[in-house]
């Protein structure tokens, strides 16, 4: 009988481990090449990993739930004779240099079925491969390209970013032919970095694979009762856990309340919404909302920075791409509408509309996470009265928007019905002074008030 040890494969530029959160197989079935094996959690997204070949699952190496590093191995395969053949030589080989790196054999794919993501948690960190590379002469960039952990190796070999690797496989998939094509372009002269790679170094910085250590004292066990029920603090869930710990224990909070008039927008989202259903968008208050923050943010470039601590350098954002939280049946995520400061109030309704489609679905895909430089995150219905919004780190600002509400207002010496909302910002106050903050929120607030002035400074 032979085996044949699958070890999990390099799922991703710069990630060194995964949760396990479902097998798919169990031991004893027999399974055919890229069949799907188990989903496994990253810092981001599940990815859908599939048998490297066909033979009979032996073992499973890993619970429900259990964080495995990459490389380790992951399934025992039995592969019987015939299958054997394949794997082991028919005479000893030669001996390979002692620093040679061990051939695994064929890899498995883990070509990003984006089941469940994260917010709060940075852009994965760079490896030193995709950090040296140089930038292909391409405008094209995927923050989380799927490639086989083959065409990954072949990257590195040839010094390749994958991120800037326009793809021509299935499903998106950047193939080997990809990154020749590549290699083959970086003999000519970079261009400028895109947009989107403008917003990327401080997200990607190696802090975020240092553990997140929520307090300094002994950690402390919880008694239970008959009547109560544990649960496992694992996939999404985690990821949140984590996240939230780290934005609250890094950054120095600080939180600005403002009520703004919103009758004025109201009334703008109600002329122009027949117009956006023609066009088969839903205008909500949130693409106003969203334009706001744009302009603001023009006015206010630091509130569109984040801080290197690796190398002590605070990193401003050369592109807006705008989290918009959104609430879903796994967790909150925060898809990201990319280059907001170049697109209309129409543009930006038609990306949130299907990015909130699309996290509802579970289908949020790889090019819409991570990268965001500011986030609106919205109550809705449930707006309360105010909130101290956390950062979604390592971004240095966040507004938090509630319920639009009839109140009594004074306008003109006169005390009529208004339509109140309530704004809550937070910021870092390591970066963001107070008196920052507060010019910020009621650059925002003025352009609601006044929601023309977002068609004069339209990009």
């Amino acid at each position: 009988m032979s085996t044949y040890e699958f070890k999990l494969p390099d799922i991703g530029e710069g990630v060194s481990e995964g949760e396990i959160v479902k097998w798919l197989v169990a031991v004893g079935e027999q399974v055919t090449e890229d069949q799907p094996m188990v989903e496994v959690m990253t810092d981001k997204a599940t990815v859908t990993i599939t048998a490297p070949k066909s033979g009979i699952i032996q073992e499973l190496r890993g619970g429900v739930g259990q964080v495995v590093p990459v490389h380790s191995v992951l399934v025992v395969f039995n592969l019987g004779g015939a299958a054997a053949a394949q794997v082991e030589p028919a005479a000893p080989a030669a001996a390979a240099p002692a620093n040679a790196k061990k051939d695994d054999g064929p890899a498995a794919t883990a070509v990003g079925d984006i089941k469940e993501t994260l917010p709060g948690m940075g852009l994965m960190p760079r490896s030193k491969a995709a950090s040296a590379a140089a930038p292909v002469k391409s405008s094209y960039f995927n923050a989380k390209p799927l490639a086989t952990p083959a065409t990954r190796k072949a990257a590195r070999d040839a010094a390749v970013d994958l991120r800037n690797v326009e793809p021509t496989g299935p499903s998106g998939r950047v193939t080997k032919d990809d990154v020749a094509r590549a290699a083959g372009q970086k003999s000519a002269p970079s261009a400028a970095p895109s947009s989107a790679s403008v917003a990327a170094p401080a997200a990607n910085s190696t802090q975020d694979a240092r553990p997140v250590t929520v307090a300094s004292r002994p950690a402390e066990a919880v008694a239970s009762g008959a009547a109560d029920t544990r649960t496992p603090l694992r996939g999404v869930r985690k990821r949140i856990f984590e996240g939230m710990t780290r934005s609250k224990h890094t950054a120095a909070h600080f939180t600005f309340v403002e009520e703004c008039d919103a009758g004025a927008m109201m009334a703008l989202r109600d002329r122009l919404r027949p117009r956006a259903e023609a066009a088969g968008v839903k205008l909500t208050y949130l693409p106003f909302i969203a334009k706001a923050v744009v302009a603001a943010l023009k006015k206010h470039p630091h509130l569109a920075s984040a801080f290197d601590e690796t190398t002590n350098e605070i990193v401003t954002r050369g592109a807006i791409h705008l989290g918009i939280a959104s609430s879903t049946e796994s967790g909150l995520i925060v898809p990201v509408v990319r280059d907001a400061d170049r697109k209309s109030i129409l543009d930006i309704a038609r990306d949130i509309q299907r990015l909130a489609e699309d996290s509802k679905a579970g289908k949020v895909k790889s090019e819409d996470l991570g990268g965001s430089v500011f986030t609106i995150t919205s109550l809705g219905a449930q707006g309360g009265l105010f909130a101290t919004p956390i950062l979604n780190f390592p971004e240095v600002g966040i507004l938090g928007v509630h319920r639009i509400k009839e109140r009594p207002v004074v306008k003109n010496g006169q005390i009529v019905i208004g339509n109140v909302m309530l704004l809550s910002l937070s910021f870092d106050h390591r970066i963001i002074d107070g008196h920052v903050g507060a010019a910020f929120a009621y650059d925002i607030i003025n352009f609601l008030e006044d929601p023309d002035r977002l068609f004069l400074e339209m990009a």
